[in-house]
C-alpha cells in the first residue's frame, strides 16, 4: 500500500490551519451521518500518524493505489477510513498489520505534488471499528460499525482537566523550539472542548501507540487523563532537555562553539551514567579470556587506563579503542597443536604433488628435526623454481601435514617497510604489518605463512622492505618481533616461515642467509603426464561443470599437447590448455551436440590450434646457427645464435637486443678465431675480407650472461668454414681469450630445457659434471652429454666433417 511521512506542526498549523480557516468554511462539511447511504468504505492504511474526529491534516500520499483511492474518493465524495499500522516498517500491510479501530474521514481538497505525489488536506469525523474486510483491490475496502465517544457527568472535573491539559500544552509549546508560533494561536482559539482534546491528542509528540490507544478510549473523561499523564511525561523530558542545553552552554565560549554538540552528548551520558564504561568493561572481559604474560598485561593495563582518561567523542579514542580492539584479538600464546606424523605428511604430500621427491624429502627432514627438537628454531626454507611448479601449493600442503593454519602472504610489489613493521598508532588510518595481521586471521601464534614472490619485493620512497623481513626471518631474534602499531614485542619463533621466488638474483644477500634455499628445477615430460592426469584433468571438469566421462586424454594426447602446444618448467600452461579442451567439451554439451568422448590429437589442434614447429634440424640446416641453453626467470630455455659473412674489412657486428656480457663474448670469440685462425683452418684473408654479422633472434627480448661464449664460438668458425652445425645439439659455457671452456649455472634448467625441446646432444664445461651428478638420471636419459676444457674440443664435437 501507501507509505506516508510525519507530518510536523509547521505543515498542520502553518500551511494547513491558515488555509483551512481562511479559504474553507469548516461548518459547511458537516454531514449528517444518519443520511449518510455509504456502507461500504475505502481503508486508507498510514503509519507513525493516528487521525482523530474533528482534526484536521494533510496527508502524502506517493504509491500509485493510494493515489487512486484519495481521487476516486473526492470524485464519489467517499468517506474513507483511516487506520494506522501497528507495524511502521512494513511496507505492503495486510489486514492483520492494522489496527481495527480508526476514524472516517472526509477528503476536502487535493494538492498535486512534484514527482506525482499528492497532498490530501482531509478532516476526521467519528471513530469506527472494522466490522469486516471486503476487498483489497486496488485498495482495502470494509464494513464498519461507528463508534461514539462518551460524555462523563462529572462535567466540573472534566473541564478542569482539559484547562489543565490547555495549560501544559502551552508550556510544552513555550520550551519546546520544533514546535511553531502558530500552535499557540490555534490552542487559545479552539473553544470546543472535544474538539481540543482530539487536537492536542492527534498533534502532540506521543508515540503512534499511545495515540491508537487514546482513539480507541471510548470515554472522553479517561481519554483526558491518559493524555493528560503522557502529557507530563513529555514536559518532564522536555524540561531535562532544557537543564542539559543550559549546562552546556556555561562551559561554551567562543573557541568552543564547533564542539556544541559534542559536549551535549556529553552531558547528556554524564546524566545517564553513560560514556566509555562499556568498551572498558568488553576489553577487560576480552582480557580475561586471553592468556599472556605480566609484561604484556601490564602494557595493557596501562592502555586501559589511558582509554578511560579520554573523551570518548574525541579523535584520539577512537585511535586508542582500534587499538585495543585489535590487542585483544591478537591470539597472544594460543598454539595448535602440531601433528608430527612424518608417515602422514609423506603421504599429504604424495597425493598433492606428483614428483618433486628431493623436495619433499627436505621437507620431511625440516619437519623431523622440528618434531626431535619441539621449537622452530631451525632455517627459513625458501622454495626457488619457475612459476607453476607448485611451490605455493607446497607451503599449503606442510600446513596440512602439520595440522596448522595456513597464511599466504603475497609480497609482490611490496615497496613500504610499513607494510611490515606496521605503522605507528598516531597516524591517521594506522594499522599493524601484515605479519601481525597475519597471525590474527589465522587465529593462533604458531601458523605456517608462505611469504609469496619474495624476490619481488621493490625498495620505495618509504624504505625497504626486505631489510624488514630480516628480523621476522632470524630465528635467534623473531620472538621479540617489534611492530610500531602494537608498540611492543610479539613472539614469532612458532611460527613456520616458507617463502617462495622465482629467481634469487634479486634478493638481497643478508636475507639469503637467513633461508634454506630449495631448488625447483621443473618437471619431465612423464611428470607433466601424470601431473595432468591426477591432478589437472579432475579440475578442469570440476570447474567447467562436466563429470569425469565427459572428455579423456590419453598419454599420447597429453605427450602431444606438452610438445607441441606448451613450453614450460611447470604445468600453469598445461593446466590452460586442459581448461580450454575442457570449455569445448562443454559447449558441446550445452548446444546437445553429439561428440566423441575419447579426445585424439587431430582433435587437440582443432581445439587448441596450429601446434609450433619442434623440427630444430630444419633450423640449424645451414652454416652459422647454433642451438644454445639458457637460464630465465620462469626457467630453462633454448636460444638460436646466427652468423653471416658478407664482403667488407673484418668488422664485427651484434644484433639482438644483447647485453655487455653477451657482447664481450662474441669479441672474445673473434680475436680467439684471429689468433687461432690456422689451427681452425680458416685463412687470414678470409678473416680480413669479410664483414662478421652475429644475431640472436627474438630481438624483442633483452639477452645477457656469460652462458652464450662458446656457442658464439661455433658460429663464427661454422660460418668461416661454410660447415653446419650437427642437428639436435646444444651448448653452453663460456671461453677465456686462450680458448678455454669455463663453467656457468642454471644446469638443471637448461638440461630440462633441451629435453623439452628434443635436443639429443649436450656439450658441457667439464668442471659442471657435478651439477649434473646431482640431477635426477630419468630426467637425462633422452640426453648424451659431452664434456670438455678446451674450445678445440668443442668445435671437433659440434662442426659436421
Amino acid at each position: 500500500m501507501t507509505e506516508f511521512e510525519d507530518i510536523n506542526f509547521d505543515e498542520i498549523l502553518d500551511d494547513g490551519f491558515s488555509l483551512l480557516t481562511e479559504e474553507i468554511n469548516i461548518s459547511d462539511m458537516l454531514i449528517n451521518d444518519e443520511n449518510n447511504e455509504q456502507t461500504i468504505f475505502p481503508i486508507l492504511p498510514v503509519r507513525n500518524m493516528v487521525m482523530f474526529p474533528k482534526v484536521i491534516i494533510p496527508i502524502t500520499a506517493g504509491r500509485t493505489m493510494s493515489i487512486k483511492l484519495l481521487e476516486e474518493a473526492q470524485r464519489n465524495n467517499e468517506y474513507i477510513g483511516i487506520l494506522t499500522q501497528n507495524n511502521s516498517s512494513i511496507e505492503n500491510p495486510t489486514t492483520e498489520d492494522l489496527f481495527q479501530v480508526g476514524t472516517l474521514a472526509k477528503i476536502i481538497k487535493i494538492i498535486k505534488l512534484p514527482e506525482g505525489n499528492v497532498t490530501a488536506i482531509t478532516r476526521g469525523f467519528q471513530r469506527f471499528k472494522i466490522k469486516q474486510f471486503t476487498g483489497k483491490k486496488p485498495y482495502f475496502k470494509a464494513e464498519i460499525t461507528k463508534l461514539k465517544d462518551t460524555s462523563t457527568k462529572k462535567k466540573e472535573e472534566y473541564e478542569a482537566l482539559l484547562e489543565n491539559i490547555k495549560a501544559l500544552a502551552l508550556k510544552i509549546i513555550e520550551i519546546d523550539p520544533n514546535i511553531p508560533t502558530a500552535a499557540n494561536f490555534a490552542i487559545k482559539n479552539i473553544t470546543d472542548n472535544e474538539d481540543l482534546l482530539n487536537f492536542i491528542c492527534s498533534n502532540a509528540n506521543f508515540l503512534p501507540n499511545v495515540k491508537q490507544t487514546l482513539l480507541e478510549e471510548k470515554s472522553l473523561l479517561i481519554r483526558a487523563e491518559k493524555c493528560y499523564v503522557e502529557m507530563h511525561d513529555d514536559y518532564r523530558k522536555l524540561q531535562l532537555r532544557s537543564q542539559i542545553h543550559n549546562k552546556t552552554s556555561k562551559d561554551l565560549d567562543k573557541q568552543q562553539r564547533e564542539y556544541f554538540l559534542n559536549q551535549q552528548i556529553r552531558t547528556i551520558q554524564d546524566e545517564l551514567g553513560g560514556g566509555p564504561e562499556s568498551d572498558v568493561e568488553e576489553f577487560l572481559e576480552k582480557a580475561k579470556k586471553i592468556k599472556w604474560n605480566a609484561e604484556v598485561d601490564e602494557h595493557f593495563k596501562k592502555e586501559i587506563n589511558r582509554l578511560q582518561r579520554q573523551n570518548p567523542n574525541s579523535p584520539d579514542y577512537n585511535v586508542q579503542r582500534n587499538y585495543l580492539d585489535f590487542f585483544t584479538e591478537l591470539p597472544w600464546e594460543k598454539y595448535s597443536k602440531d601433528v608430527f606424523d612424518i608417515v602422514k605428511a609423506d603421504k599429504v604430500l604424495d597425493k598433492a604433488h606428483y614428483g618433486l621427491e628431493d623436495i619433499k624429502k627436505r621437507i620431511l627432514e625440516h619437519m623431523a628435526v622440528l618434531k626431535l627438537k619441539n621449537n622452530m628454531k631451525s632455517p627459513i626454507l625458501c622454495l626457488v623454481g619457475p612459476p607453476g611448479v607448485g611451490k605455493t601449493s607446497l607451503g599449503k600442503s606442510v600446513a596440512d601435514a602439520l595440522g596448522r593454519k595456513y597464511v599466504r602472504l603475497s609480497l609482490g610489489g611490496l615497496h613500504d617497510e610499513s607494510e611490515i613493521r606496521g605503522h605507528r598508532k598516531t597516524y591517521i588510518g594506522a594499522m599493524a604489518g601484515r605479519i601481525l595481521q597475519s597471525i590474527k586471521k589465522a587465529g593462533t601464534s604458531n601458523p605456517v605463512i608462505v611469504l609469496d614472490e619474495i624476490d619481488k619485493i621493490a625498495t620505495g620512497i618509504h624504505g625497504d622492505p626486505s631489510s624488514a623481513l630480516l628480523e621476522v626471518l632470524d630465528p635467534e631474534q623473531n620472538n621479540s618481533f617489534y611492530d610500531n602499531f602494537l608498540e611492543m614485542g610479539y613472539d614469532l619463533s612458532k611460527v613456520m616461515f616458507i617463502a617462495t621466488a622465482n629467481s634469487l638474483s634479486t634478493v638481497q644477500r643478508p636475507l639469503l642467509d637467513r633461508m634454506e634455499i630449495i631448488e625447483i628445477a621443473g618437471y619431465t615430460l612423464e611428470e607433466k603426464v601424470e601431473i595432468a592426469k591426477r591432478h589437472l584433468i579432475k579440475k578442469q571438469q570440476e570447474e567447467n561443470g562436466l563429470d569425469v566421462k565427459s572428455f579423456k586424454l590419453g598419454n599420447g594426447e597429453l605427450k602431444h599437447i606438452i610438445d607441441a602446444h606448451t613450453s614450460e618448467s611447470g604445468v600453469r600452461g598445461l593446466e590452460k590448455q586442459i581448461a580450454s579442451i575442457g570449455r569445448w567439451v562443454a559447449l558441446q554439451t550445452a548446444m546437445e551436440k553429439e561428440y566423441d568422448p575419447k579426445i585424439t590429437i587431430e582433435k587437440v589442434d582443432e581445439i587448441l590450434g596450429v601446434p609450433r614447429p619442434k623440427n630444430l634440424s630444419e633450423i640449424t640446416s645451414v652454416p652459422g646457427v647454433v642451438t644454445g641453453l639458457a637460464w630465465t626467470q620462469v626457467g630453462g630455455d633454448i636460444l638460436f645464435i646466427e652468423s653471416i659473412l658478407s664482403e667488407g674489412k673484418g668488422v664485427l657486428t651484434m644484433t639482438g637486443n644483447l647485453g655487455n656480457v653477451m657482447k664481450e663474448s662474441a669479441t672474445i670469440a673473434l680475436e680467439y678465431i684471429k689468433a687461432k685462425h690456422q689451427e681452425l683452418g680458416i685463412s687470414s684473408e678470409e678473416i680480413k675480407e669479410n664483414n662478421i654479422h652475429v644475431h640472436v633472434p627474438e630481438g624483442a627480448t633483452p639477452k645477457d650472461g656469460p652462458s652464450a661464449g662458446i656457442a658464439m664460438l661455433t658460429s663464427i668458425v661454422s660460418s668461416f668454414k661454410n660447415k653446419k652445425v650437427k642437428s639436435h645439439l646444444a651448448m653452453t659455457g663460456e671461453i677465456t681469450l686462450r680458448g678455454k671452456v669455463l663453467p656457468v649455472g642454471g644446469i638443471k634448467e637448461k638440461l630440462l630445457a633441451a629435453a623439452r625441446a628434443g635436443i639429443k646432444e649436450i656439450i658441457l664445461c667439464e668442471a659442471n659434471r657435478k651439477d649434473v651428478e646431482e640431477i635426477k638420471k630419468d630426467y637425462l636419459k633422452s640426453l648424451k652429454i659431452h664434456y670438455v676444457q678446451r674450445m678445440s674440443e668443442v668445435i671437433d664435437l659440434a662442426i659436421e666433417a
